[in-house]
């Protein structure tokens, strides 16, 4: 409930008379700045109180009996307090000087907490779908903008993180992030385990060989080890002429730079396409790395949807043309990245990685870019975008489905409605 109070407060939502608990009028001007740290709870509020202007801190608790319990009449920093609001003044306040604090008694208005209480116990997801459809384009779409990006900010915070754990190498984050997105969800943290276990300054003296690329790529992977293998391919394996070289090679190059592999029961199979099986997405990579066309230098000079897209266009190498594992044949296939694929990967490396670089060197320009990019490319196509069309919401661009996935992830989820703009549509909507 002070949860609440604080936010119908903050946005005005309440009865339009108010009145102290010794009967002096109350007109609030300015709610004040909100104050997540310590001390009172909005700062330099500007209240007309029995007809004297204010200017001053106020405090909000469920119950006036919290003043006390909280400390806050023997702590000096809560003598500024020009006015104390409670949902219930079951007893007067006092600052650490002995002044009676004025105080009102906040009712939340019938509606509107009947509004609260439906997004939070609303069985049908969004619990806000009733007025989502009915909102100006203006206010839905400023909304979006602002979540994506945020979304972006949390991408370049966890991009940034990697390059801290690399030495500072921006290089280095590019990669292990472009791998962890080879992941497509159901094998990202072992992409990103195995990508922070290929010494990148190593494998560049050897780049121009594509074979002891994915020699390496293979071997950190822990894919070359026979364990690794179905035990129904695996003699077939054992025998097979490009295995036995690819773990001769990777046995000469990992004594030579001191590598020792990931655990490969780490890799996960069940129920995975063969199109996404790790062997096919680490040849793609290295057929990428090894044509150098993938890489920080290049992703900050991309001007275009298209060329973007151009740039990170791989397949495999001809081995993985016939096989989805070792001694397993197939059909002849250049298994190239659909165009699915591909702009799942540039919506969420490529962009963010541009995004990210930007913040780095308080480049602009190049954040304005990824955000263009994003604009550019259609919308993603899950359940998540589904749900919020089915509520009316105008999604046309990746920049659009990207915000809608930061919002339901960390605000739906989280029930964190009195956060979101919607949500405040919501609340102080009296007819649904």
């Amino acid at each position: 409930m002070e949860k609440l109070l604080h936010y119908v407060w903050r946005h005005r939502l309440m009865p339009s008379m108010l009145a102290t608990t010794d009967g002096r009028s109350v007109e609030q001007i300015d709610p004040g700045l909100p104050n997540n740290g310590a001390g009172p709870d909005f700062f330099n509020a500007k209240v007309r109180i029995g007809g004297t202007l204010w200017v001053g801190n106020v405090e909000i608790h469920d119950r006036s009996a919290d003043w006390e319990r909280h400390g806050h009449g023997r702590d000096r920093a809560y003598d500024n307090v020009v006015l104390h609001v409670a949902g219930d003044t079951d007893c007067d306040v006092f600052d650490s000087q002995g002044r009676r604090i004025p105080q009102i008694r906040l009712e939340v208005l019938p509606h509107v907490l009947e509004n609260y209480e439906t997004l939070l116990h609303e069985d049908k997801y969004p619990p806000c779908h009733r007025v989502v459809a009915t909102l100006p384009r203006l206010t839905a779409h400023s909304w979006m903008a602002a979540l994506q990006t945020e979304r972006l900010e949390r991408k370049t915070a966890d991009i940034r993180r990697r390059a801290e754990l690399c030495g500072g190498s921006w290089e280095d984050a590019c990669f292990i992030t472009l791998a962890r997105n080879y992941g497509f969800g159901i094998n990202g943290d072992a992409f990103e385990q195995w990508a922070c276990r290929v010494p990148l300054a190593a494998v560049a003296h050897h780049r121009d060989d594509l074979f002891q690329v994915e020699a390496v790529f293979m071997g950190q992977a822990g894919l070359l080890t026979p364990e690794s293998i179905p035990e129904r391919y695996r003699d077939g394996a054992l025998a097979d002429d490009y295995y036995k070289r690819l773990c001769g090679e990777y046995a000469y190059l990992s004594h030579k730079f001191g590598l020792s592999p990931m655990d490969w029961k780490q890799w996960r199979f069940l129920r995975l396409r063969p199109q996404n099986f790790p062997h096919i997405r680490i040849s793609q990579l290295a057929n990428l790395y090894h044509g150098r066309r993938m890489g920080l230098r290049a992703l900050a000079e991309c001007d275009s949807v298209d060329s973007l897209r151009d740039m990170m266009r791989t397949h495999v190498t001809p081995y993985w043309e016939t096989h989805y594992t070792f001694a397993s044949e197939s059909m002849k296939n250049e298994k190239r990245l659909s165009p699915f694929s591909l702009d799942l990967l540039m919506i969420n490396t490529a962009i963010p990685v541009i995004f990210a670089y930007g913040r780095h060197i308080s480049d602009e320009r190049l954040c304005e870019r990824a955000v263009d990019m994003l604009d550019g490319l259609k919308p993603e196509n899950n359940r998540i975008i589904r749900m919020w069309r089915e509520c009316g919401l105008d999604v046309r661009s990746a920049g659009d489905s990207q915000a809608l996935i930061q919002l339901k992830n960390e605000y739906c989820d989280r029930k964190d409605c009195l956060r979101c703009r919607f949500g405040y549509e919501f609340l102080k909507s009296k007819e649904r």
